[in-house]
C-alpha cells in the first residue's frame, strides 16, 4: 500500500462548515472526489494527487525555506485520520501566498544542490534515492501541482490537505 498526498480546493463556506463539523467533511472530500469527472486541467480540478512524490516535495519545500506547508497543510481540521493522519487545512489568504511563491519557483530550483544521499539520510518516502536521476521523480508533477495551487487562489478557496 502506498502513502498519497491528497488535496482538495474548497470554499471558504464549505472550509466554514468542515471546521464546525470535522467528521462530516470526509463526506464533503468524497462527494468532490466523486463529482469530479476525467481528468481536468489542474487549475479547474476540485481535487488533486501528488501521488507518492509527497515527502520528496516536502523535503524539497523545507529545505528552501517555502513559505508555507503545502505538503501537510497548517491548521488541523479534525481528530480522525484520513488514512495516515488528521486532515488539514490552508486558508484562502495561505494558498494565495503558496500560489505565489510556487510561481516564483522552478522544480530546477528546488533540487539545485540537492544529493540523493540527503533524501535517503533523512528517510524520505519511498525509499529510490539510489542515483542522481532519482530526483527528477517528482518533477512531472510540481508543475500540475502549481496550476492547481494558482486555480485554487484565483477563486479565492482554501484547501483541505491529507495523506492517504
Amino acid at each position: 500500500m502506498s502513502m498519497n498526498g491528497e488535496y482538495l480546493r474548497v470554499t471558504p463556506a464549505e472550509l466554514e462548515r468542515a471546521l464546525a463539523d470535522p467528521e462530516r467533511a470526509w463526506d464533503l472530500a468524497a462527494a468532490i472526489q466523486d463529482a469530479q469527472v476525467g481528468d481536468p486541467a489542474p487549475a479547474e480540478a476540485r481535487h488533486f494527487t501528488t501521488h507518492q512524490t509527497w515527502h520528496m516535495l516536502g523535503f524539497l519545500l523545507r529545505r528552501s525555506a517555502f513559505p508555507v506547508d503545502i505538503v501537510h497543510g497548517e491548521e488541523t481540521l479534525g481528530a480522525d485520520d484520513w488514512g495516515y493522519e488528521p486532515p488539514r487545512y490552508l486558508t484562502p489568504d495561505r494558498v494565495r501566498l503558496a500560489a505565489d511563491a510556487l510561481h516564483r519557483t522552478t522544480y530546477d530550483q528546488l533540487i539545485q544542490g540537492v544529493d540523493p544521499s540527503e533524501l535517503a539520510e533523512a528517510e524520505i518516502y519511498p525509499d529510490i534515492w539510489d542515483s542522481p536521476d532519482s530526483l527528477e521523480w517528482a518533477g512531472d508533477l510540481f508543475t500540475p501541482l502549481t496550476e492547481f495551487f494558482r486555480g485554487a487562489a484565483s477563486t479565492g478557496h482554501a484547501m483541505l490537505l491529507w495523506i492517504d
